[in-house]
């Protein structure tokens, strides 16, 4: 699906796939954790955190919890894990407090989350996203390919700009009938591309092509 689609139909058709998507990929690529990790993400985590008000924030364990989703969801990086789990309560709470209190200025809550060992601008557009997924997406590898055509840049500098156009896109794709959110649109994109990298391969894949096959084999 290209990001500048205003089908809003195919749109939210993509986004009816997440679900499935994640079972597929919990299945294909062994992450059998991968559902829970998700529910927890999408449904537990946003729940948990909207009850702390008036100053919303999330533990050490929920950080920890959500690295897993992120991980797993994406590539899988332990150090970071090990980095966020040793992090002490009080230090997670008082920063993403700061970071909650901070929205609607997105930079400022990404840095103020940034400060914790092992969490990066996509940890931190997690973080937020699980709070406020009306105005900050998940920095995924997939909707930043999608939208940007660059999913190696995780710097605050690039993840405003990526935010930015998928609060833009959200709002082209909104009605009454039908609110999208910056989030929604992440998790569409994602399917998307999840689904294409699990399709069939065609008949250009060098394994059925011996030609092609046979001048790789001799280059290595």
């Amino acid at each position: 699906m290209d990001f500048e689609c205003k089908d809003v139909n195919i749109w939210k058709e993509a986004l009816s796939t997440y679900p499935s998507r994640i079972q597929s990929l919990s299945l294909t690529k062994k992450k059998p954790d991968l559902v829970s990790l998700n529910q927890f993400y999408c449904n537990e985590l946003p729940s948990l955190i909207h009850q702390r008000n008036p100053n919303p924030f999330i533990t050490t364990q929920e950080l920890s919890k959500l690295m897993q989703w992120k991980l797993t969801r994406g590539k899988w990086r332990p150090r970071l894990l090990d980095f966020v789990s040793s992090i002490e309560d009080a230090v997670v709470k008082r920063a993403s407090e700061k970071a909650f209190e901070s929205l609607p200025d997105v930079s400022t809550a990404v840095s103020e989350l940034c400060v914790l060992k092992g969490v990066g601008p996509a940890t931190a557009s997690a973080v937020l996203a699980a709070f406020a997924p009306d105005l900050t997406p998940f920095m995924s590898d997939e909707a930043m390919q999608a939208a940007l055509g660059n999913s190696k840049d995780y710097t605050l500098k690039q993840y405003l700009i990526f935010a930015n156009k998928l609060q833009e896109k959200a709002k082209e794709l909104s009605s009454e009938e039908t609110p999208f959110t910056p989030s929604d649109v992440e998790r569409a994109l994602w399917s998307c591309a999840i689904g294409k990298s699990s399709a069939p391969k065609s008949d250009q894949d060098p394994k059925t092509n011996p030609s092609k096959s046979s001048k790789r084999k001799r280059k290595t």
